[in-house]
């Protein structure tokens, strides 16, 4: 700054000079200092007149508070400050791991519902934390505040789990250090509401009533396949016309749940709903969106919801996930293997089917039954319909 524009003030160090006002465009001084530090003469600003209703005496004092070393100067506190950003944004923060988890994480099916999880459950409470700042207190409370909300368990199940995983990933990555388990235990809810949806016969009836007067043929379409062939919603809106082998009567499954890419049969009903459904041209995907790309998931939900409350099914009822548990019912009431249900919803664990176990026995119980009633009707060794067993007969060298 040339020296003929400062105007000398009756303290040490401290001169102006004439400004304008950045609200008003008046005139207004600009206080600075002057002083040495380690040797070094330092000048700077110390304020505006108005703006920072800045006096010579105000500024003496600055200037003196700086020598003595009680305040950083211009220089020192902007190089501390951007010190402290830096260092706040190399925290290791739960938003930090978040973001590096949702880059790594997109391919996967679940991030869509993670990312819910996030925004609306964790972000809030512990968003700025650190893992090792987590005490079990805080996941206690954002517990009970989930659960008192009317949430599921199962849901805030989901919830803490994902606060897990965060915590394992930035550890395993070398983002965070691990938290002291003694400080930090994530108590999951038990969790006793597992459910294995089915329609009984009348419900049936009326959904398919529903179908035939749905005015949108891609999502009457898309409900009648799952409803028989138990596909999950996301393989259902990543289905794709090439993914069909009419010839050998399979259809493939591509990047699904359980990994890479999977080939299931086509029952003669399956083949029929697909071979009589409507094709989008210019479009590869079998269920498209009205623009030929692949329908989201939450349009499908919405789709299939409309079909449930117009067939008048429970609220409760939770398509397209519950016509994925109809379909396994029924295979599993007609005496189908478990093993077989497995690999057809393809569970990656038999623990998964075993929900399906008790339709199975009962039908294999009516089997046997009638089993029972062509032998007894049959059998030579029966007096009056009453199974007569040869070791209570004296024939044959058997003794009474």
């Amino acid at each position: 700054m040339p020296k003929q524009n400062r105007s000398k003030t009756s303290y040490v160090g401290v001169y102006f000079v004439e400004g304008t006002a950045i609200a008003t465009g008046k005139p207004e001084r600009i206080y600075y200092i002057m002083y040495r530090r380690d040797g070094r003469l330092v000048e700077e600003k110390a304020g505006r007149q108005f703006q920072d209703n800045m006096t010579p005496a105000k500024a003496s004092r600055i200037r003196a508070e700086r020598i003595e070393g009680k305040a950083l100067s211009n220089t020192a506190r902007r190089e501390a400050v951007e010190a402290a950003r830096r260092a706040e944004e190399s925290r290791p923060t739960l938003s930090r791991i978040w973001a590096e988890f949702k880059r790594q994480k997109a391919a996967n099916k679940s991030i869509y519902d993670d990312k819910l999880r996030w925004n609306k459950h964790l972000k809030a409470a512990f968003g700025e934390k650190t893992p090792p700042e987590i005490l079990t207190l805080d996941v206690d409370r954002i517990r009970h505040r989930l659960t008192k909300s009317g949430l599921a368990p199962a849901t805030v199940k989901q919830v803490l789990v994902l606060l897990k995983r965060l915590i394992n990933f930035g550890v395993k990555k070398g983002i965070c250090p691990a938290p002291d388990p003694q400080k930090l235990n994530i108590e999951m809810p038990k969790v006793r509401n597992q459910k294995t949806e089915d329609l009984t016969p009348e419900e049936l009836d009326t959904l398919f009533a529903a179908l035939e007067d749905e005015s949108n043929p891609q999502m009457a379409g898309l409900v009648r396949l799952a409803l028989f062939s138990g596909l999950r919603r996301g393989e259902l809106i990543r289905l794709k016309w090439a993914d069909l082998d009419f010839d050998r009567g399979f259809l493939t499954l591509r990047d699904t749940k359980g990994g890479g890419d999977q080939r299931i049969p086509m029952s003669k009903i399956v083949r029929e709903i697909l071979e009589n459904h409507p094709r989008i041209p210019e479009s590869e995907y079998v269920f498209p969106n009205p623009s030929g790309g692949q329908m989201a998931e939450c349009t499908a939900s919405q789709g299939a919801k409309k079909i449930r409350d117009r067939a008048g099914l429970p609220k409760d009822f939770r398509p397209l996930h519950g016509l994925r548990h109809s379909f396994a019912s029924a295979l599993a009431s007609s005496g189908v293997d478990l093993y077989a249900i497995q690999n057809l919803l393809r569970h990656q664990t038999p623990g998964m089917t075993q929900r399906y176990a008790h339709l199975r026995d009962q039908a294999l119980r009516g089997a046997a039954d009638v089993a029972e009633t062509a032998i007894v009707g049959t059998a030579k060794g029966t007096e009056k319909g009453k199974v007569v067993h040869l070791d209570n007969r004296n024939q044959g060298g058997y003794k009474k």
